[in-house]
């Protein structure tokens, strides 16, 4: 998400109180004040109903695109909710959606006043539609499946109708037990294995389901809701605002682990280096958390069965306070004896998160060169850091820049900024890394919902980096991503590298709702608002269109599926005047002779080919949707498969697994462990293409070079 500077944010919510403070007497409380819900029953509370009433006043007055909520309106609303709650269509009929969206009174009269009671009674019926579906699917670990049968199904149901009537919803649930059976006798499992399998599997899935809260409940709805606006908008309740802000900061008060639940009890995943857990010495991989206390002689809570963020926001807690674990050591067996851990809770940095760099070394003889690569998997700043004044706060710019240094010391011929699937971040952080390559002048350009244009500038003269450099994106590359390939682009500063990036084109603000309630803890969540288009310096906008590479790269496998463009609601393309900006080179020249150099050399790389076919294969399966439940030619199937994997693995220099039919908690976790690592170990080809091309740049800009005296 693009995010505008605190100080944008701050102006556009007093320009929005200031309204509220004329507004007319109606927009008060809640007309409808929810009664205490009874033990089980899903009910929105009282601060829910507020979130919603003063959500849809400010979305209707103040978004960039504002859209009045109508009877058209809900009837999309509600269509969405039916979507997030059953996406693949296996649990409600055409009638039942139909009678829902033309049941009166509407969510245009409802929402205004603080009424959810709609979502919550559709909320009930997909709960009796869940069980019947688990019930039906135990019921058939019972029988003995024929997998001698010509039959079928759509692994992907999305776009397919709604079911006709309640009876033609079993064939689907059929299917998909056959299908899941089917999976794991092609690896080898017996049928009396399968069905523990898979017993247990369901039953998971069906505790999981009733484990949803009324908060959840409400969080679904407020999503459809804002996403029917524009896909770009959103609520966050108070427990997503809250991890929204640490992903941007990159920082939280915890004790540095890594949890996963399994079966029901919480493991410790990964323990971050140099954090409190790490240092105790104490804790390992695969320990299970069986209670919590907090403080150091505090009760312990157990927690054995309890949804994982519920024990995330018990073990986290203010920096210098104490948790207690009880642990039960995964050297100890499942009888082991238990331990007590007791940790002083500190400032954990999410370092996965940040910018690294790593080297990549191209060519031979003279025309070696070594490429710096630096990784940035999202454009963070610790808004809240840098609004106390604190000089020191954490942001994706003061991390490259560093980076850059470090690359120039090793004398690098080249850089590339790897910004795949960097799906944005902070605004102003974009146009600070992109000052980092250019000397200064105009990055981005704003256009308002009052259709006032401001542009937003580099002002720092000079360069942390001035030679040979690229921007390596795909589909996944979004919003701040774009801004800065497009500055990049703009200027002639570097090449622009893969495939079109996703086209988000749109600039959001997010407004705290307890700013329009009372008492000071945080209840109703926040609005996150499109308030603005952004622009490129040229007057054009990757809005919808994305940023088109220089030099075309594999694309990634669901591109299509991804991307402003697969929104039925996106904002239009438009362009608006372009800035005044003095290029910084001109690399136009060049293009057509490092697109000849690339193809030549992935023609001739066995590897590249390789990964093109396996990219057509997999696209043209995942289009055709339709998977066979006959055993004999699944295993035919399979055979083709397993030949292409040990032909990628001969490449690669890395074991790929087979599809064992299971889910992830399925596995052991040392075998998911060792997947991840298998993962992180295979080349990416990709990338090591994008850095010869960037090689390339340095040897044909080298050239240019007028010679010395």
């Amino acid at each position: 998400m693009t995010r505008p500077s605190i100080f944008k944010k701050t102006f556009l919510l007093s320009l929005i109180l200031t309204a509220v403070t004329v507004a007319p007497a109606t927009w008060g409380a809640p007309t409808v004040t929810p009664a205490p819900p009874a033990a089980g029953v899903y009910q929105p509370t009282a601060a829910e109903s507020a979130a919603a009433m003063w959500s849809s006043r400010i979305l209707a007055r103040y978004h960039y695109h504002p859209v009045a909520l109508d009877a058209a309106l809900s009837q999309k609303i509600l269509t969405r909710y039916f979507e997030e709650l059953d996406p693949e269509r296996l649990l409600f009929t055409q009638a039942e959606v139909q009678s829902w969206l033309t049941r009166q009174p509407s969510l245009d009269a409802q929402l205004p006043n603080g009424d959810v009671s709609t979502p919550f009674a559709i909320f009930a019926l997909y709960l009796k539609r869940i069980d019947a579906r688990m019930a039906y699917e135990q019921a058939q670990l019972k029988t003995n499946m024929d997998f001698t049968l010509d039959e079928s199904f759509r692994p992907d149901r999305e776009k397919e109708n709604w079911a006709d009537s309640e009876a033609a919803l079993i064939p689907l649930w059929h299917a998909r037990v056959k299908n899941d059976w089917l999976r794991l006798r092609l690896a080898g499992e017996k049928d009396a294995a399968i069905r523990t399998t898979l017993g247990k599997r369901y039953d998971h899935s069906l505790a999981w389901v009733k484990k949803t809260t009324s908060d959840d409940v409400f969080q679904i709805f407020m999503t459809a809701y804002t996403n029917t606006i524009e896909p770009h908008t959103d609520y966050f309740g108070p427990r997503v605002a809250e991890e929204f802000d640490l992903s941007m900061s990159l920082s939280l008060d915890g004790i540095g682990c890594t949890l996963q639940l399994r079966d029901d009890v919480v493991v410790i995943r990964d323990i971050v280096p140099g954090s409190p857990a790490a240092l105790s010495g104490r804790l390992h991989v695969g320990d299970k958390i069986m209670g919590v206390g907090q403080g150091t002689s505090g009760p312990f809570t157990d927690i054995v069965g309890w949804r994982l963020d519920d024990v995330v926001a018990i073990v986290r807690g203010k920096k210098d306070s104490t948790v207690r674990l009880d642990i039960l050591p995964v050297r100890a067996g499942p009888d082991g004896k238990h331990t007590t851990v007791a940790l002083v809770r500190n400032k954990i940095s999410i370092a996965e998160q940040s910018a690294k760099k790593s080297i990549i070394e191209t060519g031979a003889g003279t025309t070696k060169r070594r490429i710096g690569v630096i990784t940035l998997p999202a454009f963070y700043e610790d808004f809240q850091a840098r609004q106390d004044g604190n000089k020191a706060y954490k942001s994706a710019t003061r991390d490259v820049a560093a980076l850059l240094a470090q690359l120039k010391q090793a004398k690098v011929d080249g850089v590339l900024i790897d910004l795949r699937n960097n799906g944005g971040g902070a605004l102003d952080e974009a146009v600070n890394l992109t000052g980092l390559f250019i000397d200064k002048g105009p990055v981005v350009q704003q256009l308002d919902a009052e259709k006032k244009l401001d542009v937003s500038s580099d002002t720092n003269a000079g360069t942390v980096w001035d030679g040979p450099m690229g921007v390596l994106i795909n589909r996944g590359s979004a919003s701040a991503s774009e801004i800065f390939a497009a500055a990049i682009q703009d200027y002639g500063r570097g090449l622009i590298l893969g495939s079109t990036s996703f086209g988000k084109g749109t600039v959001q603000t997010v407004i705290p709702l307890d700013k329009f309630g009372d008492g000071p803890q945080p209840r109703m969540g926040e609005l996150k608002m499109t308030i603005a288009q952004f622009f490129r310096i040229n007057g054009g906008t990757t809005q919808l269109r994305g940023v088109e590479p220089d030099v075309r790269l594999l694309p990634s496998l669901d591109d299509d599926l991804l991307g402003e463009s697969t929104y039925t609601n996106a904002l239009p393309y438009t362009t608006v005047k372009p800035a005044p900006f003095v290029p910084a080179g001109n690399l136009k020249d060049l293009i057509g002779p490092l697109q000849q150099q690339h193809l030549a050399r992935t023609k001739a790389s066995k590897s590249y080919r390789f990964l093109e076919d396996e990219l057509a294969a997999q696209t043209a399966l995942r289009k055709a949707n339709l998977m066979s439940l006959n055993e004999a030619v699944r295993r035919k199937e399979r055979d083709t498969l397993l030949a292409h994997m040990k032909a990628a693995e001969q490449l690669s220099g890395v074991k790929a697994a087979a599809d064992d039919g299971m889910q992830g908690d399925e596995r052991s976790l040392s075998a998911e462990l060792a997947a991840d690592a298998a993962i992180k170990k295979a080349k990416d080809i990709v990338l090591t293409e994008a850095a010869d091309v960037i090689a390339d740049e340095a040897g044909m800009q080298a050239k240019r070079q007028p010679a010395g005296i």
